[in-house]
């Protein structure tokens, strides 16, 4: 259960400017690459009293603010979230022998941004998304199927279905990414852009030791 990594370098000089545009440009190798499945796939951690949490949720924008991902804001997630907005991101790339860790604070997106993709949802991930109480406790599979059976019955497909007030967006802003490429002897390359505020917009760019 030992790999000897080295399918690529990471140097200065291969690295944009910007750390998001260099997010930008090993997401999109990532989707290309038909070996890494759902490339925009991320582990969330948080904290609650005091001790850490990891799920996975999938990205749904990056821009010059930060990372966008959307879930139910009476979820475990979105308490601790509530509780302490720092939060860590990890896009684990394991066929291409990389991963980007990202930390920041995380804040909600507006109604209209929670509206405008809850809009583009498939009807039944939209259906799903009311009928279940996320990280709520569940006494049986049937009471779930059941409640998702009545609102698929009070918004048939095809109608408009309202997005819950307790489901939107949340919008990661960034005081950190680090970009890590796996390299032979263990001795693997990592670059950390940095800044002291995620309201700045200079960043400066650290090799890490292995």
């Amino acid at each position: 259960m030992r790999l000897s990594y080295g399918l690529a370098g990471l140097s200065e000089s291969d690295i944009a400017g910007d750390p998001i545009e260099q997010f930008k440009k090993w997401l999109a190798q990532a989707s290309e690459n038909i070996v890494v499945v759902e490339a925009n796939a991320m582990v969330l951690s948080t904290i609650t009293d005091g001790a850490p949490i990891s799920r996975s949720v999938l990205l749904k924008d990056v821009s010059v603010d930060g990372f966008t991902f959307f879930t139910n804001y009476l979820s475990r997630k979105a308490k601790a979230i509530s509780e302490n907005p720092k939060v860590s991101l990890l896009f684990p790339w394991y066929a291409m022998e990389r991963q980007v860790i990202i930390t920041g604070s995380a804040e909600k997106v507006s109604a209209q941004e929670s509206d405008d993709y809850f809009a583009t949802r498939p009807w039944s991930s939209q259906i799903g998304a009311i009928a279940s109480a996320q990280s709520s406790v569940l006494e049986s599979r049937e009471i779930l199927e059941a409640r998702y059976a009545e609102i698929s019955a009070k918004y048939p497909e095809g109608t408009f279905v309202p997005r819950p007030e307790y489901w939107g967006g949340y919008l990661v802003r960034p005081t950190s990414i680090e970009f890590w490429q796996g390299r032979h002897s263990r001795l693997h390359d990592r670059l950390q852009y940095l800044r002291s505020d995620s309201q700045e917009t200079d960043w400066q760019v650290k090799r890490l030791n292995p």
